[in-house]
């Protein structure tokens, strides 16, 4: 139990050690820590200076010798508000190189950007990027539904249509296959009830989704990140629409 918290505020495993041995022995030397800790002299040595840095330890010299010895436990605080302010500094640091790193990120989407993902994790990551994405721009995107892969969109995000209807967000849907209903806040054409293959494709915020399965029946999908791609494949499927 101690030994868990003293990690979580950021001392190594032989940090530890040493500082408990520390702890236990009261003013010893370098040796004698060592030995207690079961770490050799040297790396003792380290660990005992770096810990006098945090505030942990001390020492001070007796007839020729040095000893160390462990601060009060109490000291443990005041190493957590030294972090603490570090990690203040740190933000503000971060802060500062946001707008810098914001622009190479805006310019690095001028060339497109392609994600794959596999499994029902990796799918569900899929269909929460269509909702995040279409919140931020128009809240309506385009389907290509196929009724040989909803089981597969269901088991993997089975509240995905009432967070996109709890969004505000419309789709516009043309369906492969018998089935299909509406939910909210959508539309929806066939361009066939009888053949049908499991795909699905998303036309979004900028973006285009492929989902489809592999042939062991595992749900795959990738992400086309490119403006004009988008652009082109809406045409596309508005002009299809308008034709059913």
């Amino acid at each position: 139990m101690v030994e868990q918290i003293l990690q979580k505020i950021g001392l190594s495993d032989k940090e530890i050690k040493v500082y408990l041995a520390s702890l236990k022995l009261g003013p010893s030397s370098v040796r004698r820590i060592a030995e207690a800790a079961d770490i050799n002299r040297g790396t003792t040595y380290d660990i005992l200076r770096s810990l006098i840095d945090t505030g942990l330890a001390s020492y001070y010299h007796k007839d020729k010798k040095q000893y160390f010895v462990a601060e009060d436990p109490e000291q443990l605080k005041e190493t957590l508000n030294q972090k603490k302010q570090q990690l203040e500094r740190m933000k503000a640091e971060v802060d500062s190189i946001i707008p810098q790193l914001r622009s190479m990120h805006d310019n690095a989407g001028l060339k497109p950007v392609v994600k794959f993902y596999d499994g029902y994790p990796g799918i569900k990551t899929i269909l929460q990027d269509v909702i995040a994405a279409c919140q931020r721009a128009d809240k309506e995107y385009y389907v290509y539904s196929s009724s040989a892969i909803k089981s597969f969109l269901y088991n993997t995000y089975p509240e995905f249509s009432k967070d996109r209807i709890s969004a505000g967000i419309n789709v516009k849907v043309i369906s492969f296959g018998p089935g299909g209903e509406t939910r909210g806040l959508d539309e929806r054409k066939w361009l066939t009830r009888k053949e049908s293959s499991p795909t699905y494709t998303l036309i979004y915020g900028g973006k285009v989704a492929m989902i489809s399965v592999d042939q062991n029946q595992k749900p795959i999908g990738v992400i086309i990140e490119d403006v004009n791609i988008y652009q082109t494949q809406k045409m596309l499927f508005e002009f299809v629409w308008n034709k059913l």
